[in-house]
């Protein structure tokens, strides 16, 4: 064994003679006590509007906050016992918003296979007639719209709410799911192709499977800006078809803000959301993430 096998070899250094591999080290430490920050932020006033649903009203308003005050479930009893029932709202905010992402997946689906794998003609002016939908500011046309309710007899109706949903969230999913179709090896679908697989049973059986976490981001985040929405619900519905948003309005009186009791309301209308998304946060990742490293 010769001495050039046993020599160290000499580590990456830059132009002043240090060390890369240290450097981006020390740089990843950084970005790392960054992100840990930014995230703390970011989950700072969720934990401290739950903390302060199990305070008691007069705690809840004390100026300073107080923060290590007796621990009470009233406000919660409040909400769901105190009053008007949430679960219409609830039970209404859940099936608007479930059966719209069902409805808007099985649109987007194919349209995003025909704008991506099988492109059509000025497919580029398609995706932009997408896009230029959400740049309408939503007010302009809340008037049309509930002129167009009215008289149709469709106010205060949960299924007018579904078309609304799913006419809203349709142009971000068609662009998601684009996305992640682009980048579904062509050598599948030839071989689908060759075995007389039809244009249903590729879309089944061949490209979902694929592109299943791409399916699951845009599911969750349909269903996200379908539960939050509050605009068109809060003008479009009174009380039978009233949504979570619309009723957490409601804790705003001309008595005064209960701020225990908002917070225990805004806790439980945000479960839905949250447990969706810590159910599927790894297809939310492996979605959001498709496509990003060539």
């Amino acid at each position: 064994m010769s001495i050039t096998d046993t020599a160290p070899v000499p580590a990456t250094r830059d132009e002043r003679g240090r060390p890369v591999r240290k450097r981006k080290e020390g740089a990843n430490v950084w970005l790392s006590l960054l992100a840990w920050v930014v995230g703390i932020l970011f989950v700072l006033p969720v934990l401290w509007m739950v903390l302060t649903s199990f305070h008691s009203e007069e705690d809840a308003a004390t100026n300073p906050p107080a923060v290590f005050a007796p621990l009470t479930l009233d406000g919660y009893r409040e909400f769901f016992s105190g009053g008007a029932s949430p679960w219409p709202p609830l039970l209404n905010s859940l099936t608007a918003s479930v059966v719209s992402t069902i409805l808007v997946l099985l649109l987007c689906f194919p349209a995003a296979y025909a704008l991506s794998i099988k492109p059509v003609r000025k497919w580029t002016d398609v995706l932009f007639f997408f896009l230029s939908t959400k740049m309408l500011p939503v007010v302009a046309g809340l008037l049309p719209l509930y002129l167009f309710a009215q008289q149709t007899g469709l106010l205060d109706n949960i299924w007018l709410l579904i078309v609304f949903y799913t006419s809203m969230n349709l142009p971000i999913a068609v662009w998601m799911m684009r996305s992640f179709l682009s980048e579904v090896p062509v050598e599948m679908l030839e071989a689908a192709s060759v075995d007389g697989a039809t244009l249903s049973r590729t879309l089944r059986s061949v490209i979902a499977p694929v592109v299943m976490p791409g399916i699951a981001a845009t599911a969750l985040i349909c269903f996200i800006f379908s539960w939050n929405e509050l605009l068109f619900a809060r003008v479009l519905t009174a009380t039978v078809a009233e949504t979570a948003p619309v009723f957490l309005t409601g804790f705003v009186t001309s008595q005064g803000l209960f701020l225990a009791q908002l917070c225990a309301a805004a806790f439980v209308v945000s479960l839905p959301v949250l447990v969706a998304g810590f159910a599927a946060q790894d297809k939310l990742v492996q979605g959001l993430s498709l496509g990003s490293v060539k």
